[in-house]
């Protein structure tokens, strides 16, 4: 387990080490062990999880630049269904849930969580 402290003078050394690397030197080994020493601790006490299936579905609306009865088409299905899925009403169907994976290429983990 890292402690906090470790894992700020991990972040310090990291700072002195970018710029050493700056200059020229070889410090690979060292900047491999001290991004290893901030990543486990970053791990283990600030989690990232994985983002909504309804959080990552409007972003690829968004970049996609589709409306709701845009997307319903793309998937097949009905803009009254899109919408009902949307408002909490309705589960996603399977069918819904694999043309999302491969018409928006969103990861089956997130679709599944």
């Amino acid at each position: 387990m890292i402690t906090k402290k470790e894992y700020i003078d991990a972040n310090l050394e990291l700072e002195k080490l970018l710029k050493e690397l700056d200059s020229g030197k070889n410090v690979d080994e060292r900047l491999v062990e001290v991004s290893d020493i901030i990543e486990k601790y970053e791990e283990a006490n600030h989690p990232i999880g994985l983002p909504s299936l309804m959080e990552v579905i409007e972003l690829r609306m968004f970049e996609m630049k589709l409306k709701q009865k845009d997307l319903a088409v793309l998937l097949g299905t009905t803009a009254a269904r899109i919408s009902e899925i949307f408002k909490g009403k309705r589960n996603i169907s399977l069918s819904i849930a694999k043309s999302l994976h491969k018409k928006l290429n969103i990861d089956s983990d997130i679709i599944l969580q």
